[in-house]
């Protein structure tokens, strides 16, 4: 008969809870101190914070007895209380479940010895293979629901864990190693190489833990996935787990903190369940807020998700069958679908080859609480890097979501498929259609910009053919993928019908959003949505309005007088004129009333920055949450 904890994680992705040690440091316990000794020491501190994250909609939770073996005992001079501080973590974990009136799985944690096996150390198998048996006795005469083994980056040390751990108890095993950023463990084992060891091993589930935040534990554990699901040796079911850090700790005034933000565990904890991860939780800096934000994420996941088999048991898919998509849907995506207000900024890319300014650009724009950084293509024709590497640079190194401008023009429809492929393999994902600048404008006027499709049919192609797993013609590309495609709408456009009908057509095509031009009349706005209602019923496409902040009254005539598409009140340029030397700070109050009006009917900003001062963006951004 399956095991109760199995048989839950094979129903839908189970909730484990965070970082027990990040509570008891917030609690006053300094690093030094022995924190499994707690269990015996201070029982009462450590089942109040069990208790916390019950409540805040936990599952399962690990016992404080991540380092009670003999070798890390011994330091704090507490060898012989080894069995005490291992039973105690069982029953206080035990007891937080009983207060709560919660039926949470105990989930017993074993960590690493906290010394190097040989040859690297002076442990050698055998004691490794003792000391974890004997912390596995304790743990498993208070019959915890799974022991877990974590945050381990030597798989000869797990190993000796996991096969002390055989040969006490039977109970469900889960093993989880730890990445750095570079995606192999602390020794240099790839998540395939981990992969095959732990499903030799035999375990129930396999995982990743610790080191690193969600967006570097995504993709090392979708390779072990992959990995299991091809390995014809594995034997019965296995499952998955992730329980990433919240980001790289900092240091302040001599605290440590942790960047990651619950609404971004949030989302991340979607991505997990999507992929086929059956036990999700945070590892160092996650809180119980960490904690009921991806409750929240997993309960509305598992009201939309369609039914799944949840763990790798059969051999690969029949030949015939559909192929899925690999990549879960853009953080971007997930975003919209959620209903939240989305900060997108645009940035052009350089006119060299060194994109530093730019990086460093982009990371002070997610640093203010952007969500996405829209990467422009050759704008206004001119030369510059390619917006592929630029996108792909700020994904890699800067660590915000970019959107890929695409632009028709100039391009045949044989490149057009194989740049969509290269975006998709450098995991740019968000594509914003559109015509693009006529060459005739640029640097080179000489240059020819024919096109073979429209924005609106490059959505199509995105949408029913690539996200299909086809090409234009039918043919296979391998496996479909995951884009999210956006397109351009003008609620200011001088001809409205015209305006209406093209938007319209994109929509039906696929589109996912829009972003428009930068908006300074309000009243158009509503005027256009009030036509395409009238016409086709109510606007559903989640829109991007276009704020463009002012610098001052010259800026202000040339938007007005030369760039196509953008007009400005007169209201507006007079308030601009009148502020004189503070026109930028009138600009960045227009700009911020506008914001405000904008929430009407818009689920985002799309920010222009003028003359690439991305520090105004900031401000901005700040002068907007400082009067919400």
């Amino acid at each position: 008969m399956p095991h109760p904890f199995l048989t839950r994680l094979a129903q839908a992705p189970l909730l484990v809870d965070g970082a027990t040690g990040t509570l008891l440091y917030a609690h006053g316990i300094a690093f030094e101190q022995c924190f499994d000794a707690l269990n015996v020491i201070q029982p009462a501190l450590v089942q109040e914070l069990h208790e916390e994250y019950l409540r805040s909609g936990a599952e399962a939770i690990e016992t404080n007895t991540f380092g009670a073996n003999r070798l890390k005992l011994e330091a704090h001079g507490r060898t012989g209380e080894l069995a005490e501080i291992n039973a105690a973590g069982v029953r206080l974990a035990r007891a937080a479940a009983a207060q709560s009136g919660s039926n949470a799985f105990v989930l017993a944690a074993v960590g690493p010895l906290g010394a190097h096996l040989a040859p690297v150390g002076a442990v050698s198998p055998q004691e490794a293979h003792d000391v974890f048996r004997e912390q596995v006795i304790a743990l498993a005469a208070e019959k915890p629901d799974a022991l877990i083994f974590e945050t381990f980056g030597n798989l000869q040390e797990i190993t000796q864990a996991i096969r002390a751990a055989q040969t006490v108890t039977d109970i469900p095993l889960i093993a989880q190693m730890t990445f750095t950023n570079d995606g192999v463990t602390t020794f240099g084992y790839t998540p395939a190489q981990v992969a095959h060891a732990l499903t030799a091993l035999k375990v129930n589930v396999i995982g990743v833990n610790c080191s690193v935040g969600p967006a570097r534990v995504l993709p090392v554990i979708e390779q072990i996935i992959h990995t299991v699901r091809e390995d014809p040796r594995r034997p019965g079911l296995v499952y998955f787990s992730a329980q990433p850090n919240a980001g790289f700790p900092e240091a302040s005034g001599g605290r440590i903190f942790y960047p990651s933000t619950p609404d971004y565990f949030g989302d991340y904890a979607r991505r997990f369940a999507e992929v086929g991860v059956n036990l999700i939780g945070g590892c160092c800096g996650t809180t119980p807020r960490h904690i009921r934000s991806m409750r929240l994420a997993l309960d509305a996941y598992a009201r939309t998700a369609p039914k799944r088999k949840s763990a790798i048991s059969v051999a690969a898919t029949a030949p015939d069958a559909k192929p899925v998509a690999h990549e879960p849907p853009t953080q971007l995506q997930q975003k919209l679908d959620a209903g939240h207000f989305v900060i997108s900024v645009e940035m052009a890319p350089p006119r060299g080859f060194n994109p530093d300014t730019v990086l460093a650009g982009a990371l002070l724009l997610k640093q203010a609480g952007a969500d996405v950084i829209n990467v422009a293509d050759s704008p206004r024709a001119q030369m510059r890097m390619s917006a592929w590497a630029v996108a792909h640079l700020i994904q890699t190194e800067v660590g915000a979501e970019a959107v890929l401008h695409f632009p028709v023009r100039g391009r045949n429809l044989l490149r057009v498929h194989g740049d969509l492929m290269a975006a998709h393999a450098l995991r740019v994902r968000n594509i914003f259609a559109c015509m693009g600048d006529p060459v005739a404008s640029g640097d080179y006027p000489q240059a020819t910009d024919a096109y073979d499709v429209v924005p609106s049919g490059l959505v199509k192609l995105i949408k029913h053919h690539f996200n299909e797993g086809v090409d234009h013609a039918g043919m296979s590309i391998g496996a479909p993928c995951s884009f999210t495609a956006g397109v351009a709408c003008d609620l200011g456009a001088r001809d409205v019908a015209r305006e209406i009908k093209t938007l319209h057509k994109k929509i039906q095509a696929g589109a996912d959003f829009a972003l428009t031009q930068p908006i300074y009349d309000i009243s158009l706005a509503r005027e256009f949505l009030r036509r395409y209602n009238s016409e086709y019923g109510k606007l559903e496409l989640p829109l991007l309005a276009g704020v463009l902040p002012l610098a001052s009254s010259r800026h202000a005539e040339f938007l007005h007088n030369e760039v196509p598409g953008i007009m400005l009140t007169d209201e507006i340029r007079e308030r601009m004129r009148r502020a004189g030397e503070d026109g930028r700070a009138e600009g960045l109050a227009i700009a911020r009333e506008l914001w405000i009006e904008l929430l009407e009917f818009s689920q985002g900003v799309y920010i222009m920055p003028a003359f690439h001062r991305y520090e105004w963006v900031a401000e901005l951004l700040e002068s907007v949450r400082a009067k919400a």
